[in-house]
Formats: structure tokens, C-alpha cells, sequence
């Protein structure tokens, strides 16, 4: 599938773009010029030589706050996306298999966890068991396991109800071996997409904690917390917050174009594409005798 993907023009792009992101996430505390929490320079500078994005409201290079936030941000989305993915598609799949009452209760656990809001119970959380990042990641996480356990869920119930499944059944395989052998290799291309569409979203999600004072307290850098700098000093440096802004996006850009590569190799469009007809002639009718 990877091969696939990458040789889709969407696929190439997406994979450079998330590898630049990835570089500054692994290596971004490496390559920053400064220390993202001392100052450099006089406030609010605009960019130089010495500061290529200029300086924030206490003097510190932008630059450098950008390049250390980018691992925090980048794997605290990552984080989300593993805790949701353990904590539904595993779920998910058995709940097709191990009867009706766990089939209920895994239901009713979920559609409880769609009716909560993200933000304030991530609030209401971090306020009983304290203002860290992994306990806002962890809350964020289990939120955003319903989309799995769904995904994980449908792709199951069509594999169980193939014949080659059910031949599987009838000479005594195992529930793990169906699982491992048949049902996983159709429930990955689907929950790849959801997986890419988590990481844009969870990125979406930890910045705007950051940006609230959840789970990072400043002067930490991350994305969000710089974006919520930013836009304090406005009048001073109308443009401070486009950097972290570009950031954020761009990354959920390539996450989204990876999602929709994914799903073009895999045929999980929803839809099915029919080759339109040709209109054939109609035969020629003799002209009547005259």
C-alpha cells in the first residue's frame, strides 16, 4: 500500500510535507540557534539576521520556540491518536465476536463517549487529576476512540459475514487466528484513514488546549501557546501569529492529503465507480421504396 500511496502526486506531496514536520518534531531542540526560554533581543523585534522570525513580547527567539514546541505538539497528537486507536479498534473488532451482551455494553460506552465535549470534559478532568500534558492527552485520546471502534466495527462485520471466514469458523480456527489472517488485513485501510484524520484532528485538539493553559503551562513552547501569545500583542506585530498559525495547518493539510491517498489505493471512498457506456449507433433503417 505504501508504494501505491506514494505514487499518487497527492501521496509524494504529502509524504515530503510530513517528513519536514517529522524532522522538526525529532530534531527541532537540535537545530533551534537559541534558548527558547531565555531572551535574545528587545521585544517584539521583527526578523534579522540574528532572529530570522524576530522575537516575542520578552525578547526570545520565535524561531527557536517554534522548533522546540514542534515535539511536543507533534507527539502529543501522536499520543492522542494511539491512545484512541488502542482503546477503540481493539473494541471494535471483538465486539463482533464475543456476543451480544459485550456487543450492548461496548455500544452504550461508546455513544456515552460521543455525547461528551471535548474541551470541557478534557477541563473537568485536568482539574480533578492535575494540569499535565499526559493526562489531557490521555483524556483526548479515549474521546476520540469512538471513531475507531465505528471504523473498526463495520470493516469487521463486512469481513465476518464473507464465506472464507465462515468456511474459517466451520473447521475450528481460532477467534485470534480469523482475526490475524483475515479480518486485521481488511480493517487496516480504513483505520489508516481514520489514523491520519486523528493525527490532523489531535493536532487541532492539543493546540487549542495549549492555547487555553491546559496540559502545558507557559513558558513551555508549544504551537498553541505561542499562537495564544501572539495574539496579545497584535497591535505591536500583526503578523506574529502567522508562523505557529502555518504550522498547525499545514500539518493537518498533509495529514488530510495522506488520509485521501490512502483511500484512493484502498477503495474506501464509499462509492463505486462504474465505467460509463459508450452510446452505440442505431443500425441504419433502409429508406421505403418509393
Amino acid at each position: 500500500m505504501v508504494r501505491k500511496v506514494l505514487n499518487l502526486p497527492a501521496g509524494r506531496f504529502a509524504a515530503i510535507l510530513l517528513s519536514v514536520i517529522l524532522v522538526l518534531a525529532i530534531f527541532g531542540r537540535i537545530l533551534a540557534p537559541y534558548d527558547p526560554l531565555a531572551g535574545t533581543g528587545e521585544p517584539l523585534l521583527g526578523p534579522s539576521a540574528a532572529n530570522w522570525l524576530g522575537t516575542d513580547y520578552v525578547g526570545r527567539d520565535v524561531l527557536s520556540r517554534l522548533l522546540y514546541g514542534a515535539t511536543l505538539s507533534i507527539f502529543s497528537a501522536v499520543q492522542v491518536a494511539l491512545i484512541g486507536l488502542v482503546v477503540g479498534a481493539i473494541p471494535g473488532i471483538l465486539s463482533v465476536y464475543l456476543g451480544k451482551a459485550y456487543e450492548w455494553a461496548s455500544l452504550r460506552i461508546i455513544d456515552t463517549l460521543i455525547s461528551i465535549p471535548f474541551l470541557i470534559f478534557a477541563v473537568a478532568v485536568t482539574a480533578l487529576v492535575g494540569n499535565g500534558i499526559n493526562q489531557a492527552m490521555m483524556v483526548v485520546g479515549v474521546l476520540v476512540a469512538p471513531l475507531f471502534f465505528r471504523v473498526a466495527r463495520a470493516a469487521t462485520l463486512n469481513v465476518s459475514n464473507s464465506h472464507y471466514v465462515e468456511a474459517a469458523v466451520l473447521s475450528g480456527a481460532t477467534l485470534g487466528w480469523i482475526i490475524r489472517k483475515h479480518v486485521w488485513e481488511k480493517v487496516l485501510p480504513p483505520i489508516a484513514i481514520a489514523l491520519a484524520n486523528t493525527l490532523g484532528a489531535g493536532l487541532v485538539v492539543v493546540a487549542s488546549l495549549t492555547f487555553l493553559g491546559i496540559g502545558v503551562q507557559p513558558p513551555e513552547p508549544t504551537w498553541g501557546g505561542d499562537l495564544a501569545s501572539d495574539l496579545k500583542y497584535l497591535p505591536f506585530k500583526p503578523y506574529a501569529p502567522l508562523f505557529p498559525s502555518l504550522l498547525i495547518m499545514a500539518t493537518v493539510w498533509g495529514l488530510n492529503l495522506l488520509a485521501d491517498a490512502i483511500r484512493d489505493v484502498s477503495g474506501e471512498s464509499g462509492r463505486v465507480l462504474t465505467p460509463r457506456k459508450k452510446a452505440v449507433p442505431a443500425p441504419l433503417q433502409p429508406e421505403p421504396a418509393k
